[in-house]
């Protein structure tokens, strides 16, 4: 089973400022590009921080006017350090570090730390874009038939807007939360329906005269 990397579906033209961008110049750029948010960098191309539009909010939200504030710069409201991954990562693994740490975006940034693209919720949501057909051709041929080493028809696939359905017969008991597991950590898929029964029960705890002979 292979899952899409961060590289795969992260955007490449990435609307960025650097430390010293004025505070309004990073305004335009969030508003003429329509984005809510993007990354700061050095010369270099390297990733300082990330600045986005509920920062800017916050900071004029703060602004209790008794004195003049120097002329602000990206590098003055920027979130720092920045959290970022690598285009090698897996597209699950991004968004369980977005949910962890509760970011939008993340700075997509190769083995120099240099900037290559951003990718945010959207760009991770893509995945369950995925066909019906393809989810199905995945679960029978990669976990059915390549993990568990089952013939085809041993167990009926039906995918519904990404919503998995597996039925039939496995060989054995503990071959079904494998199944189960391994069809909903594909991407696409937002649920699994089980109605799957098994021929041999290798979950049962041995009999009284089981133990009583092995002593």
């Amino acid at each position: 089973m292979t899952a899409h990397t961060v590289g795969e579906v992260m955007t490449r033209d990435v609307v960025q400022a650097h430390r010293t961008t004025p505070f309004k110049e990073v305004v335009r750029l969030l508003d003429h590009h329509r984005i809510s948010g993007l990354p700061v960098v050095d010369a270099d191309g390297k990733v300082l921080g990330v600045l986005s539009g509920s920062d800017l909010v916050r900071l004029q939200a703060h602004r209790d006017g008794s004195a003049p504030s120097p002329a602000l710069t990206a590098g003055d409201v920027m979130s720092s350090p920045a959290i970022t991954v690598h285009p090698e990562q897996t597209v699950p693994d991004a968004a369980r570090l977005m949910e962890r740490r509760g970011v939008e975006r993340l700075p997509v940034v190769d083995e120099a730390d240099r900037l290559i693209g951003i990718a945010t919720h959207r760009d991770l949501l893509r995945v369950f874009l995925r066909a019906d057909d393809d989810i199905r051709r995945q679960v029978t041929g990669d976990i059915v038939v390549g993990a568990l080493g089952l013939p085809p028809d041993a167990v009926l696939v039906s995918v519904r807007d990404g919503v998995v359905t597996l039925a039939g017969r496995v060989e054995r008991r503990g071959q079904v939360p494998e199944l189960l597991y391994a069809a909903w950590r594909l991407e696409g898929v937002v649920g699994v329906v089980n109605r799957l029964g098994f021929h041999i029960d290798d979950c049962a705890p041995p009999s009284p005269l089981a133990r009583i002979g092995n002593t």
